[in-house]
Order: C-alpha cells, then structure tokens, then sequence
C-alpha cells in the first residue's frame, strides 16, 4: 500500500520481517518475535493516540484484536530514532494499518506519507464517524499536536520552582490527569514527568476515556 523509500531508506536496506506478535504496545507499536530475535515495530504511515487522549485505549484494542498472538508480515520502510522498525504491517494479507484508519482508530501521519489511500480511507472515516471520529471536535487533537503541546509545556517550566510550587507536587498527592496537567504546567516535570515526553503521572493519565 505505502511505497518503500519515503523515509529515504535504500532498498538494500529494505528487509521483509515475519514473526508472531508477542506485544502490542499503544495503537500503532507491537513487538514481533522474528526467529530468535524480538523486534519493537512502530506501524508505518499512521498515528494513534496518546495515552491520556480520548481513544487512545480503544486505538489499542482494536490493534490486539488483529495481531496479538498471530503471524504478521512487515515490510521495513525505516528505522526511527528509538532503534524501532518503522513498517508495513500486514496480517492474513491485510494491510493492519489501512484497517485502523479505515476504522476510524488512527489518522494518517502527515508529516511521513502522502499515500492517496490512506487519505482517502481516513476521509471515509470521518464521513461515517467512526471510531475517533465520533468524539467532539475539541477531544480529536491529532497525537503530533498532543505530543507537540506536551514538549513545549516542559520546555516552558523553569529548572527553579514558580512560586506556589514549593514544596513541588507529586503524582501521589494528585487526583486526575487534568490536575497533573495543570500542576505540570504551573510548576515544571519535576517529580511530575521523569521521562520528559510531556504526559505527568503517567498512572493517573493511562486513557482511561472512552
């Protein structure tokens, strides 16, 4: 479906992959044990939601309903920054992908394809309100924005406390993600946000939204 070399990957490096789905991570990433070797697969030209968005649960449900435990093919269209390989991921012959955003579980990913079908099947999605389609407009923020907004609300807190946020809080003395959010934003990821990926207490902001 997605042309290999998007991601300017030469075909001597392209490789074909098959294994059984031993984990699915989030909405788009699954671990394939391949022969002897385990590889973390994050599904190309698609992106789903964050932990902490509304669906991004379901996104992930839907994922394990058509891999967990079954043999995939994935074909290599890159290897991204995290070491993981990026690629199309096709189960019983289906393209996974194309299915989820079909299904109105992920949105095309902008920024790395510009595949008419996959357009058009997520254009299909939003006409009929599937899926994530069916949230209000102000709950669809695509996972780039997300992601995007949570790095520049970290970049923003000062290394010092802001006054108010002394003694600094912590993710134990908090209630919600909407209260982490904000206290993230007032007071800066320490002891908030660890990782520095922008999501606070990441417990209290696993989705826990329809």
């Amino acid at each position: 479906m997605l042309a290999a070399g998007v991601w300017g990957l030469g075909a001597g490096r392209a490789r074909v992959l098959e294994g059984r789905v031993v984990a699915v991570k989030d909405g788009d990433s699954i671990e394939v044990l391949s022969g002897d070797e385990r590889v973390e697969v994050r599904i190309f030209g698609i992106d789903t939601p964050e932990r902490g968005q509304p669906w991004a649960e379901r996104s992930k449900r839907a994922l394990s309903a058509r891999v967990a435990g079954r043999e995939v093919r994935i074909n290599e269209v890159d290897v991204d920054r995290y070491g993981r390989t990026v690629g199309e991921v096709y189960a019983d012959g289906v393209c996974v992908g194309c299915e989820l955003v079909r299904e109105g579980h992920a949105w095309v990913f902008r920024r790395y394809t510009d595949d008419p079908v996959l357009f058009e099947l997520e254009a299909e999605a939003r006409a009929a309100r599937r899926g994530l389609w069916s949230l209000p407009e102000a709950q669809r923020t695509p996972p780039w924005e997300w992601r995007a907004a949570g790095r520049e609300a970290a970049r923003a807190s000062s290394a010092e406390a802001p006054a108010g946020c002394e003694p600094r809080p912590r993710c134990d003395q908090l209630s919600s993600c909407a209260e982490a959010r904000r206290a993230l934003a007032a007071c800066g990821p320490t002891g908030l946000d660890g990782d520095r990926d922008g999501i606070p207490c990441e417990k209290l902001c696993t989705s826990r939204l329809p």
